[in-house]
């Protein structure tokens, strides 16, 4: 295994829901500590090859490496896997019947075999991290939305994952609890954690993205850096999208 390969490769993968194809031949790759934002119109295929990535949703064809190694198609190989691979959702699925602390500590006692005491210990620097260690005894439905998703964030961490994937993980909250997640991802961005964010927010991709992906039907269109997408889009579908963003 080189250090040089990426840490994500995806290799012509087709995915198909009966005879809709959702997605058609992508190719992505991302390096180690490079924040990868996909953006596109609803439909495009952003989250189906957010979810692909740690086989939530199973691929066609094709093959995704994370770290050299195909994904397994389960089994324990791929729960291993999936504990390198920590996913944030829209919908922040927690645990409701657990305190914050016990729904982040939970994989890693279970899954890494740590003692409760040092899971605690880690939880609780994790926590404190995205700001909201005052609330580890409360269970989710006593936090915001927004202190939820910093919770979720938090718990994905605690695996140590070698990536992070976030599929439009602001896009339930109300707009006042938006940027208190979006400054938590743009401080992982700087710590250097390798991270794929699905997002409709263009403020997060000029700020902290490396690269920004522009998918339409399933396909990537333009794969450029911020900076070149957003002032000068190559393909007529990132301008018409990027032109009724400005207009909203």
């Amino acid at each position: 295994m080189s250090a040089s390969e990426p840490l994500v490769v995806v290799e012509n993968v087709q995915k198909h829901y009966g005879d809709f194809q959702a997605l058609t031949d992508v190719n992505l790759t991302v390096d180690r500590g490079e924040v990868v934002v996909v953006i596109g119109p609803s439909g495009s295929g952003k989250s189906t090859l957010c979810r692909s990535i740690n086989r939530l949703e199973t691929i066609t064809s094709g093959s995704i490496r994370i770290d050299g190694k195909e994904l397994p198609a389960e089994g324990r190989g791929l729960a291993k896997l999936r504990a390198e691979v920590g996913m944030v959702f829209q919908s922040f699925n927690l645990f409701a019947h657990l305190t914050i602390l016990e729904n982040v500590t939970l994989g890693p006692i279970k899954v890494l075999g740590k003692s409760k005491a040092d899971a605690q210990k880690e939880a609780m620097e994790l926590l404190t991290r995205v700001g909201v260690e005052k609330q580890a005894s409360k269970l989710p439905a006593q936090l915001s939305g927004g202190q939820q998703q910093r919770v979720a964030i938090a718990r994905a961490l605690a695996m140590r994952p070698k990536v992070m994937l976030f599929d439009e993980p602001t896009s339930a909250l109300d707009p006042e609890m938006i940027n208190e997640v979006l400054d938590v991802m743009v401080g992982l961005a700087k710590e250097g954690m390798t991270m794929v964010v699905v997002t409709h927010e263009m403020g997060f991709a000029r700020k902290a993205a490396d690269r920004v992906v522009f998918m339409a039907d399933g396909r990537i269109v333009e794969s450029e850096t911020p900076d070149e997408f957003f002032t000068n889009p190559k393909s007529d579908r990132a301008k018409d999208f990027l032109s009724k963003l400005i207009t909203n």
